[in-house]
């Protein structure tokens, strides 16, 4: 027997290594924005999730030192015990009003949001049916509920109604689960296509609108309203982190469905609440979303001009999304790490991702709406380089 309890760890690092899955991060050494400082270098950012450019708005900072200096650096415990903040309430009412929804419920992640939801609302006498491609929150959460859970493929609808067919009736409850925006591929699931099969078979929908949110949707209300389904039966999960430039995760849906989790949902209950300054951050926010339609605007035209110069124009083998994110595949996991350093070079800082974040290799590709048009041509000329040398 290993004397060592703790040997295993040195081989299993080594076995990540040699794989080139190896991973470790790279310090920012700037404000976030269209154009970052990294390891003393300036790079244009094109891995940011910072979808409206909000992360380094002077308004969101001046909310965020207002709050700490009024309410302190910390929540100092839960919501139910002594962390509970008037703040935590306007965003939530704000965040209700933005998804149109009844209610909202905001939570220190939205990685605990999936978690306490999903584990919340099923059990282990029900059923799961997830998309293959769902965010890692959304597979844990799942598990964590104790319920059966099977993976439809990916936006497959016949494949999820044959999983229906074959199982729903063996369950009390049934809850489809999906990521509106797909994290790594950047495509849409189909949300009223999901919406009127739960409603065939009795199901309830869960969906993660965290690449989403206010980046689709006349107000910046995610794929549910993209898509027009607000006001139907419908669970919505998403983050503060992203296109709202702060920090946390919530849930809108129901009255009943956000009392239900403030009793029941184990990742609110037991975790101290948001801080002042996150929450303040993203209530304003919320507020520019809604009044500064223009930044929505100028993302979605940021995509277009993209796409024209990189798959119309130069044919680069870039996934053409409708969303700011864009995948562009690679054979493996080395050839995904010497294209991103390559572009790293040429002033582009454009993430590999690799296994097992993903089943296949790619560099992934985000826009922003404070991109300029050099920014995008930057780009297109330094990944149709790099590829032509593969």
């Amino acid at each position: 027997m290993n004397a060592d309890p703790y040997a295993w760890i040195e081989k299993s690092l080594d076995t990540v290594r040699r794989a080139d899955w190896y991973r470790s991060p790279q310090s920012i050494e700037s404000c976030p924005g269209p154009a970052v400082k990294l390891a003393g270098r300036r790079l244009i950012n094109f891995a940011s999730n910072d979808y409206l450019g909000l992360a380094g708005d002077g308004r969101l900072i001046q909310a965020a030192v207002a709050a700490t200096k009024e309410f302190g650096t910390g929540a100092t415990g839960s919501r139910l015990v002594g962390g509970h903040r008037d703040l935590h309430r306007q965003l939530e009412v704000a965040l209700a009003n933005l998804k149109q929804t009844e209610d909202a419920l905001v939570f220190s992640s939205g990685y605990l949001a999936n978690l306490g939801a999903i584990a919340s609302v099923v059990g282990k006498r029900d059923l799961i049916l997830s998309d293959k491609y769902n965010h890692s929150s959304l597979k844990n959460g799942a598990a964590l509920s104790g319920a059966t859970g099977l993976e439809y493929s990916h936006c497959n609808l016949e494949d999820l109604t044959a999983k229906l067919e074959q199982n729903r009736h063996r369950y009390r409850k049934c809850l489809i689960i999906s990521d509106s925006v797909f994290s790594m591929d950047g495509d849409l699931c189909p949300l009223p296509q999901l919406l009127s099969l739960a409603e065939k078979f009795n199901c309830m929908v869960l969906v993660d609108e965290a690449h989403a949110t206010g980046v689709f949707g006349a107000s910046g209300g995610g794929c549910a309203e993209h898509f027009g389904c607000t006001g139907l039966p419908l669970i919505q999960v998403g983050t503060l982190s992203k296109a709202l430039g702060s920090l946390g995760g919530y849930v809108a849906g129901s009255a009943a469905l956000i009392d239900f989790l403030r009793n029941r949902a184990a990742s609110w209950i037991y975790t101290t609440g948001l801080t002042p300054a996150d929450t303040a951050a993203a209530l304003e926010a919320v507020r520019i979303v809604q009044q500064e339609p223009e930044r929505r605007v100028r993302l979605h035209q940021n995509i277009e001009t993209f796409k024209s110069g990189a798959i119309a124009d130069r044919q680069l083998p870039i996934s053409n999304s409708l969303s700011p994110i864009f995948s562009l595949p690679l054979k493996d996991a080395a050839t995904a790490l010497r294209v991103a350093s390559k572009l790293k070079e040429m002033g582009i800082f454009a993430v590999a991702i690799r296994p097992p974040t993903v089943s296949a290799s790619r560099i992934r590709i985000s826009l922003m709406a404070t991109h300029d048009l050099a920014h995008l041509q930057q780009l297109v000329e330094a990944l149709a380089q790099v590829l032509s040398c593969q």
